[in-house]
């Protein structure tokens, strides 16, 4: 097959160019705003689609997946060798074509090699470009096995770009921002854990000078993997910029025998013109269009943990039970506790079992009198992990995974199980489908509490050799496999709290908790964050104690109220500590939950920075035809300054008069004096609330006011 010279792929202003000029793979020479129609001899002038000078030192042309041989001296998209040899692969295009004018696909062979690399790009209709990469091995079934070291994919951008974002954290404090200058060299985060990590990059974005969250050109990586990962961004001396991402395999853990293929995970690619919000809006409306994506309006949760952790029973549980369905909540999901010997976090984890000191009945009373109360009844389980100190450990610790004759450091007293052993796998699926199925679990709270170290199979022909890559596709086979067996079940992807946010795994998830740390002021930094790869009714918003479980902070109830808001909202709370009137008070926010949820489960994030009043926070979402919005605005310190900034909105259709009201039942309790009043609504036009704003509504540190603006006529 003979490719065209050059391939466009265009949606929602965004513009990528394929040269497929000569025998090279691919070469991706424009990913960016739609540059309108171009000829051929147009496209031969893009400055990236020029060829390399032979008579000086210019760089070798980057293609889909360069390598050493072709003299690219930029991070290789394939690293690996048989036996030492065939280190060096050299890739000839051997077909090319798209597909229903989005999907492009590619083939390059290397018969010194013996390989094979299918590459496909999709642009879809939200303007975010996927890539996926398909290694063969093409050798005879005498040849020895082709080891990938690492297959990474590998996509240019402008050298305008000059600063990058991404995210850093640690359990409980996931998601920070930071920012560092692009400059000759590789940039390099690597997450060696298992599992995604609280150190997790989230995105990685790199953008032009000052880029902002509603301003600056950007471009944005994320991969959709739920294991080892590594992310790079490299300057050559030459100006030519690339980010990468991909999976971090282990020394030998991928053998390519004849015929045998391995797929990299979904790389996404996000460019904007407008900022960071224009990389959520994108990515947003992509996972809006997922076929598996929640439809139905998101119940509002209690989940028992911090509310009685283990002291379960059925007189503790039936209380907070009756507790929630008077308040209006609609799905209650007992925590941690229920199975085997498990009264504390140091054994019994693997035991899938309803403990008969705990529950003597069985969990058939509580789950029906929760559900007889309106409420849907949902179960904590940790599947992939094992205490040491279970029954299950001491009939199987080949098991466990790890080198023979050790055990792993431990963390959380457990240690990983191995859902690559056929055994181990069938086990789980067994027991949690039963206990599913038995009492007509609808949710699933599927935590994840442990890095993995040693991460190599303990027993069996496989004993010793690396494990992780097939544990991570276990665990996902495993979640549509319980899926597939009890039809409408949800599952929220936890990991000892945001240790497992990633597109990966939300490919078989419904929602994931973003973090163990539900005090507020730290969720107002954490929310817009996350929200940039996340729309939110993916992400677990939680009302919380008013002294917070993690960080010991004491939190006005209106703070709390007003910040779970935004998400999928609920409560980590023993509400049967509430008192009536905050009972009352806390009827009327689930109420008003329910009438704000399709706004802010379909609306579009709007982040507003206010670098005249920097101890603020401010964002909202509003709604896709811009008649309907609701903002947060919080201070989370002091200032010198006697009152807040100007609050100026941002998003609204500068054309329609929108009535603002702030919302009573998340505003702060009274204090003794300087309680400003609240403002009567007012009605102004998009384009004043966006140029000129409102006055400020002078917060004390530590306070919240929302606002819903309606289009008013």
């Amino acid at each position: 097959m003979t490719a065209p010279p050059w391939t466009i792929l265009r949606q929602a202003g965004v513009m990528v160019i394929l040269d497929v000029r000569g025998t090279d793979l691919p070469r991706l020479v424009h990913w960016g705003a739609d540059l309108g129609e171009l000829d051929e001899a147009e496209l031969a002038t893009l400055p990236a689609a020029g060829s390399p000078d032979p008579t000086h030192d210019s760089p070798a042309p980057v293609t889909m997946l360069p390598t050493r041989a072709q003299g690219w001296a930029g991070w290789p998209g394939l690293a690996g060798h048989r036996d030492g040899r065939a280190s060096q692969p050299l890739f000839t295009l051997t077909a090319a074509g798209t597909e229903d004018g989005e999907v492009y696909r590619y083939r390059g062979v290397d018969a010194a090699a013996q390989l094979e690399i299918d590459g496909e790009l999709q642009l879809t209709v939200d303007g975010v470009l996927r890539q996926r990469l398909t290694l063969t091995s093409t050798a005879p079934p005498d040849a020895p096995a082709y080891t990938v070291d690492a297959l990474t994919a590998l996509l240019p951008i402008s050298d305008h770009a000059t600063e990058l974002l991404d995210h850093a954290g640690s359990w409980a404090a996931e998601f920070h921002p930071q920012r560092h200058r692009l400059a000759q060299g590789t940039w390099l985060r690597e997450i060696r854990r298992g599992r995604t990590g609280h150190d997790s990059p989230l995105v990685v974005a790199a953008g032009t000078e000052g880029f902002g969250t509603r301003a600056g050109e950007v471009w944005a990586v994320h991969l959709g993997w739920s294991g080892d990962q590594r992310y790079l961004v490299q300057r050559l001396d030459t100006g030519t910029t690339l980010l990468g991402a991909g999976e971090i395999l282990g020394s030998g853990e991928i053998r390519l025998g004849p015929g045998e293929s391995l797929s990299t995970p979904w790389v996404y690619g996000a460019w904007s013109d407008a900022g960071l919000d224009g990389v959520a809006a994108r990515l947003h409306a992509m996972v809006r269009r997922r076929p598996q994506h929640p439809r139905s309006p998101r119940p509002v949760v209690l989940n028992t943990w911090e509310a009685v952790y283990f002291d379960h029973s059925m007189k503790r549980l039936s209380a907070l039970a009756d507790v929630a369905a008077e308040i209006g909540v609609e799905r209650f999901v007992i925590d941690d506790g229920w199975f085997g010997a498990r009264r504390n976090d140091r054994v019994g984890l693997g035991d899938w079992f309803v403990s008969p000191d705990v529950w003597p009945d069985g969990l058939r009373p509580i789950a029906e009198y929760v559900r007889a109360r309106g409420m849907d009844f949902g179960l904590w389980f940790e599947p992939e992990m094992i205490n040491p100190d279970s029954d299950l450990a001491r009939a199987h610790p080949d098991w466990i995974v790890g080198t023979a004759g050790r055990l792993p450091p431990p963390q959380r007293s457990q240690q990983v199980l191995d859902l690559g052993n056929p055994d181990a796998y069938a086990y789980l699926l067994d027991r949690i489908s039963a206990i599913v199925a038995e009492y007509d679990i609808a949710y699933i709270k599927w935590d994840h509490n442990r890095d993995t170290a040693d991460p190599v199979h303990r027993a069996g022909p496989r004993a010793g050799r690396p494990a992780l890559h097939e544990q991570i596709t276990a665990a996902y086979r495993l979640m549509d496999e319980l899926r597939a067996r009890h039809p409408g079940l949800e599952i929220e992807s936890c990991a000892s709290g945001g240790a497992r946010v990633d597109y990966g795994i939300l490919e078989h998830t419904d929602r994931v908790w973003p973090s163990d740390n539900s005090d507020p002021v730290e969720r107002l930094r954490l929310v817009p964050a996350v929200a940039t790869l996340l729309p939110l009714e993916l992400v677990g918003a939680h009302v919380a104690s008013p002294r917070s479980h993690v960080t010991g902070r004491v939190s006005d109830l209106g703070l709390r109220l007003a910040v779970a808001l935004f998400g999928h909202s609920g409560f980590e709370w023993d509400l049967s500590e509430t008192t009536p009137e905050q009972r009352r008070r806390l009827a009327l926010w689930v109420a008003l939950v329910k009438d704000v949820r399709n706004l802010v489960h379909t609306g579009t994030l709007v982040q507003v920075e206010r670098p005249a009043d920097p101890h603020t926070t401010m964002f909202g979402v509003i709604a896709p035809d811009r008649d309907d919005a609701l903002f947060i605005l919080a201070r989370s310190a002091g200032t010198a300054r006697a009152g807040d900034a100007t609050v100026r909105f941002a998003g609204l259709d500068p054309a329609l008069r929108y009535r603002v009201e702030r919302i009573g039942v998340v505003e702060a309790e009274p204090v003794a004096h300087r309680q400003a009043p609240v403002p009567p609504p007012a009605v102004l036009p998009g384009r004043a609330l966006m140029r000129a704003g409102i006055a400020g509504p002078s917060l004390h540190p530590e306070q919240a006011v929302v606002y819903r603006l309606r289009a008013s006529s």
